[in-house]
């Protein structure tokens, strides 16, 4: 090799290593690839609680994490209501949720402490205060193994609907054949007489039209969500609600992992109590749009009388006891778990 050549080299080096320089400063620094998480929702598309929670906590989640995860909320469901935990727990969606009362059995038993009857008439408050006993008394008992969760809630208060008779006392209930969501509910329709019907909500309509059933356990918005006012006559509230139901929004456990810290955290903020707080609103404000609509439709609206309140207790205070001992083998004081609610909720008991 001649000098003048291995000088050219070396200024050819040179230049390079000066370039190379420049370009590690200047090239775009390469953006993080997006997640896109599957969200696997049972309930009609246009649901309130669909179209004013779970579609804004998305968006919120998007822009949270500068749009490095996205949720996308599916179309049609993966499976039926009740595998939605599992199915979350398997990998078969990422994100779901659902109603713990759809699983027999004592699998969620601990769940059941949103259930019960005269919790409250506000679901945002029930809703905060069930997130904060799940996460302070029933977590521990690890019922929502194999998945993460990202928050539990409540709906608004449960009340009776049905196309035979009004129902002012307890004996107005014996003999009608009336659709539960199952859990805590169940046992107390059997106690007072009826004939427990469990079936997801989406069944509910059919069922109604087809008169396999007479009446239904549900909430005020669900009446018009499943258009089921032409085939009722009449609704019996109670204060606190008859009943309530507790859901899980969670997620698989791999795909949570997966996520960076910042993200975990970022989405964190926006569940949790956060969500509660959001979907509990969502439910009433379903409930109050719903309640004008059931008025139109000439649904009679019937607001318990102390007398049969006091009835209702007999029945509800041993189905609370029965299952505090139940509890009670999870580790869990049942007792004042339900009185923690009561009192978040300020609702008031017979005595």
């Amino acid at each position: 090799m001649t000098h003048l050549s291995r000088r050219s080299l070396l200024k050819g080096a040179a230049a390079g290593a000066v370039l190379a320089g420049f370009g590690a400063t200047i090239l775009p620094r390469r953006a993080e690839a997006a997640t896109t998480l599957t969200f696997s929702s049972w309930l009609p598309p246009r649901h309130p609680i669909v179209v004013n929670a779970f579609e804004p906590w998305a968006e919120d989640v998007a822009k949270a994490t500068d749009r490095r995860v996205r949720i996308r909320i599916l179309p049609k469901p993966l499976g039926g209501a009740p595998a939605h935990f599992d199915m979350a727990r398997d990998g078969i969606a990422d994100i779901t949720y659902g109603l713990h009362s759809f699983t027999p059995g004592d699998r969620f038993l601990l769940s059941r402490a949103a259930e019960f009857s005269f919790l409250g008439d506000n679901a945002a408050d029930l809703s905060v205060a069930y997130w904060k006993l799940y996460q302070d008394r029933l977590a521990q008992a690890n019922e929502h193994d194999g998945v993460h969760t990202l928050g539990v809630f409540a709906h608004g208060p449960g009340a009776i609907h049905n196309n035979v008779r009004p129902i002012r006392t307890a004996a107005d209930l014996q003999g009608l054949t009336l659709r539960v969501p199952g859990g805590y509910v169940s046992q107390l329709m059997a106690r007072l007489g009826t004939v427990p019907r469990q079936a997801p909500s989406g069944e509910v309509y059919e069922m109604l039209s087809n008169r396999v059933i007479q009446g239904v356990t549900f909430t005020q918005e669900a009446l018009t969500a499943f258009k089921l006012t032409d085939h009722l006559k009449h609704t019996t509230t109670v204060p606190g609600g008859i009943y309530n139901t507790s859901w899980f929004f969670v997620m698989n456990p791999w795909k949570w992992e997966a996520l960076s810290d910042a993200d975990r955290e970022a989405i964190t903020e926006l569940s949790g109590e956060a969500f509660a707080r959001r979907v509990g609103k969502a439910w009433m404000d379903a409930d109050d749009v719903a309640l004008d609509q059931i008025r139109k439709a000439g649904i009679e609206i019937i607001e318990a009388d102390p007398s049969f309140v006091q009835e209702l207790t007999v029945h509800t205070n041993a189905l609370e006891a029965e299952w505090a001992e139940q509890a009670k083998q999870r580790g869990v004081d049942g007792l004042a778990a339900l009185r923690e609610l009561r009192a978040a909720t300020g609702v008031i008991l017979p005595s």
